[in-house]
């Protein structure tokens, strides 16, 4: 659908010779003679952009744009003003117009200021409805996600949460692992209760032993009281042991208690103490693997991995990345009061394009970095750090032209997602969020089987 632009100035040449200068853009244009003509126009037909005159009689500039802003705070508004009249337009930009042009017009210079105001609206359109999806329908206690695997995800959560089952969660480093742990324990019964976590891979095995089981005193050099650990605190509630690959065979066994009858012992102590606790695990490795290596219990495994969720990289759900972009920049703006971004169409490209090694938390920083240290309103590819800017296209990457049918782009995407799984059906289907008989019947029909 063309942009439409509405031209308004009292001087009939001058609105013709900027109908006729425009026109040549693929833009659809409507021309106004006065103030009042253009907002009744305005209030019939949807405008993108109006570039109005500011000296004009019975409305001027001024009064159509606070008319304007008031119904549609989006639409773009460039003012067109003499030499003389600067201060006034001055006044236009803070009441919100876009940019202003002096007369005589320079067309060359005009046409730039349209371009960049059609895609500073089409930025800030796109920046509400992701703000209004991210409230609505994309959120899941602070996991952003709309892509099929995140939606299987949040169903997996919903269903195990208000159940007692273990849960073992596995994904890459920043993936978001604590995140899902902590949504299950705040849609369980439990969720009034203490939701501890704890890295067992950060403490040495003894260290360890004494955090989650506690101490009596005496037990070792500086235990001069009785310390309760972080089961006893997680009583009735739930307790998250990220990177437990890394715990010790000796560790294990302990747990595996605590996991069959509740129970346990303190450090240095005999008297076993009884705890209602549910037990949340997440890992970066693969945990089969290291039960096959002789590095960590079977029975333990079985144990643990009741329920499995797998959090997928977050190169493999591309489509979630404008949503975790505007999350994190809306946050980081209000924590640092700044004015919040957009992010120009090359610049989202770039950064749907990166391959992301650190997931979801490499890309939080990235954006807070561009908050604190961007100057301007809008974050160019030139903004993006060296390794995302200069980065050569993702493997896997699909580019749509503009123009191609929705049935083009639909095979372009199954084609590029079976290429990428070495046509493997069944996988490409599970990630293209589709059953395996509509997969078949699309290949049939898009003439790739």
């Amino acid at each position: 659908m063309k942009p439409t632009i509405l031209i308004v100035d009292d001087e009939k040449n001058t609105r013709e010779g900027l109908k006729w200068s425009l026109e040549s853009g693929d833009y659809e244009i409507l021309l106004a003679a006065n103030g009042r003509e253009a907002y009744d126009l305005f209030q019939k037909h949807p405008v993108d952009l109006v570039l109005t005159d500011l000296k004009m009689p019975d409305m001027d500039g001024l009064e159509l744009l606070k008319k304007l802003k008031a119904d549609d705070p989006q639409v773009a508004v460039i003012m067109l003003t003499a030499h003389g009249t600067i201060e006034n337009a001055v006044e236009a930009m803070n009441l919100g117009a876009m940019h202003y042009q002096t007369k005589p017009v320079d067309l060359k210079e005009l046409k730039i200021k349209v371009a960049q105001a059609l895609e500073g609206r089409r930025l800030a359109i796109e920046n509400e409805q992701l703000k209004s999806q991210l409230s609505e329908r994309y959120a899941f206690h602070n996991i952003i996600g709309r892509s099929p695997v995140m939606e299987r995800i949040f169903q997996i959560v919903r269903q195990v949460a208000p159940t007692r089952a273990t849960v073992l969660i596995q994904g890459e480093s920043g993936t978001g692992k604590e995140l899902i742990a902590n949504a299950i324990h705040l849609n369980s019964p439990r969720a009034r209760r203490p939701f501890v976590a704890i890295n067992c891979g950060a403490l040495a095995p003894t260290l360890l032993e004494s955090e989650l089981f506690g101490y009596e005193k005496g037990a070792f050099t500086n235990a001069l009281k009785t310390k309760p650990g972080r089961f006893e605190v997680a009583d009735g509630g739930t307790i998250f042991l990220d990177e437990i690959s890394e715990t010790s065979p000796e560790f294990q066994v302990k747990l595996l208690r605590v996991l069959q009858d509740q129970t346990f012992e303190r450090v240095g102590g005999v008297a076993p103490i009884k705890v209602d606790v549910r037990v949340l695990a997440a890992t970066n490795r693969d945990l089969k693997a290291r039960v096959a290596e002789g590095k960590f219990r079977e029975d333990l495994f079985y144990r643990l991995n009741v329920v499995t969720v797998e959090l997928p990289p977050l190169r493999d759900r591309r489509d979630d990345i404008p949503l975790l972009v505007e999350s994190f920049k809306r946050e980081f703006a209000q924590a640092n009061n700044r004015p919040e971004l957009n992010i120009s169409t090359k610049a989202m490209q770039l950064l749907q394009d990166f391959d992301w090694p650190g997931n979801v938390r490499q890309l939080r920083n990235v954006i807070e970095g561009l908050v604190v240290m961007n100057s301007g309103r809008e974050v160019a590819p030139r903004d993006l750090p060296p390794e995302i800017s200069r980065a050569q296209p993702a493997k896997g990457a699909v580019h749509l032209r503009l123009g191609m049918t929705m049935a083009d782009a639909e095979r372009e995407l199954i084609k590029a997602t079976l290429a990428e799984h070495d046509g493997n059906r069944a996988q490409t289907a599970r990630i293209l969020g589709i059953g395996r008989k509509t997969l078949y019947r699309k290949m049939e029909e898009y003439g790739l089987s």
